[in-house]
């Protein structure tokens, strides 16, 4: 990658729209287009133009005009890359951006590679590394929650949590280096105890970040859920009333769904990744038996559990067997067919009351009744309410956990050689060691074949 080339590419999605975008960047980025860009003022030469400002024109290959186009000229440093930024507005029909495109590259510029421009952004020093990879899960997000922790970690609320802690870790290490070059005049008497002040502190901040991770992936990635109960419960009926469409198939015939149906749904924010799979029960069906197999293994994977009890029979063995699987699981149970006519047994009630959950909500999935308390429980299951994007930081990306798990066991080896009463340059290794694993975080300490793997997962004209 050559970043004094000029690049370019179309940056709109890949289908006929109302407007297109072709973005350039480079040092010659204007120059560029000016060659190809015809003003309605023919006065008015995109070189000699001010900075941040947009153009009525068209669009030339050599004779013949391309489309009309509103051409915005951004100078550099204040631009998405720092560079010189040209983004030609047209048509959004791929055939005049693919045209558009190949007179740009035609005249001088460089097709761009995926991610190319927010990595010319990073290398660049506009953004770290942390922001360049949330542009990428702002582009992904799945659910609301998602997009506003991508949005706060784009503009820089992990980058700042991460530099205090580094700067910390600096200082100490600074006093230390200068107290081995110049033991006469820097005292370390004392110091120990100080430092062992700041390691505890940093290494709260860090335990309070990793233990963000798990609510920072079911943001970004969902709850893996499952849907249980006996054939005829309701499961189907339940999954639909969610999509708010027939997705999956309901008779009354018993054992109807024989494999697992896997459906994306946000509810409150907070993606579901859920799975109504085929009814518990004993059978001599063979494809059946693999589907009910199959059933109890992606709950034992689950990290929430639907289950539904037909509230309009008695409760079975099967019903049993499945309360019996829950103990020790995040589940939430429905009491299903509420609607009709009926009062529980009280066995069956007490059963129902043995289950470790605190949420066991009435419901009708023919209806909808109490669809909506089942989605404010489960929010509340996994977030206890509210989530704060203002201040709470959400660990959401598995590299940034690793190195913050990294530095987190340097900074604790630091408490264990204090406590152990070792000499000071044992502290540097590992301050060092901590150090250098936030630094990889923000991309300070980062090697370029990751900087590579991180990008090219980018799409095109970002």
């Amino acid at each position: 990658m050559n970043s004094e080339d000029t690049i370019a590419a179309i940056a709109t999605g890949a289908a006929n729209s109302g407007i297109g975008i072709i973005r350039l960047s480079g040092d010659n980025a204007i120059s560029l287009a000016d060659k190809i860009f015809v003003p309605i003022k023919k006065e008015k030469r995109l070189i000699n133009v001010k900075s941040h400002t947009i153009h009525y024109g068209y669009i030339k290959d050599e004779d013949n005009i391309v489309d009309e186009v509103l051409v915005s000229v951004m100078k550099a440093p204040n631009t998405y890359t720092r560079e010189n930024v040209v983004e030609i507005n047209c048509h959004g029909g791929m055939i005049v951006l693919k045209n558009i495109l190949d007179v740009v590259l035609k005249n001088g510029a460089r097709a761009a590679e995926a991610g190319e421009f927010t990595k010319r952004a990073f290398l660049n020093g506009r953004i770290d590394l942390s922001q360049a990879e949330a542009v990428i899960d702002i582009i992904n997000a799945k659910n609301d929650y998602a997009l506003k922790s991508s949005v706060s970690q784009l503009r820089g609320n992990i980058s700042e949590k991460i530099k205090e802690i580094r700067g910390a870790i600096l200082e100490k290490l600074a006093y230390i280096e200068a107290a081995l070059d110049d033991p006469e005049h820097i005292e370390m008497n004392g110091f120990n105890q100080e430092l062992l002040i700041t390691v505890k502190d940093i290494e709260k901040k860090l335990e309070d970040l990793l233990k963000s991770s798990d609510n920072g992936r079911i943001i970004k990635e969902g709850i893996q859920t499952v849907i249980l109960g006996k054939p005829n419960a309701g499961k189907s009926s339940f999954l639909n009333a969610l999509l708010g469409e027939e997705r999956a198939i309901v008779t009354d015939i018993e054992g109807t769904t024989r494999d697992a149906l896997e459906e994306h749904i946000t509810i409150h924010g907070i993606s579901l990744n859920i799975i109504d799979t085929a009814g518990i029960r004993n059978t001599e069906n063979i494809v059946e038996k693999i589907g009910i197999d199959k059933a109890r293994k992606m709950a034992e994977d689950a990290e929430l559990i639907i289950y539904i009890a037909d509230t309009s029979r008695p409760l079975d063995d099967n019903d049993r067997d499945i309360i019996e699987f829950l103990n020790g699981k995040r589940a939430v149970v429905l009491l299903n067919k509420s609607d009709l006519d009926g009062e529980m047994l009280p066995q069956d009630k007490k059963l129902i009351a043995s289950i470790d959950t605190g949420y066991r909500i009435k419901i009708s999935a023919k209806t909808g009744y109490g669809i909506e308390e089942f989605e404010n429980a489960v929010k509340e299951m996994f977030f206890a309410g509210e989530i704060d994007f203002n201040d709470q930081i959400y660990i959401t990306n598995a590299r940034h956990k690793q190195n913050i798990s990294d530095a987190l066991e340097s900074v604790r080896m630091v408490e264990a050689a204090i406590e152990n009463q070792m000499p000071e340059d044992f502290f540097t290794i590992d301050l060092m060691n901590g150090y250098e694993a936030l630094g990889r975080v923000i991309g300070e300490a980062v090697e370029d074949d990751l900087a590579d793997k991180i990008f090219s997962s980018f799409c095109m004209g970002k």
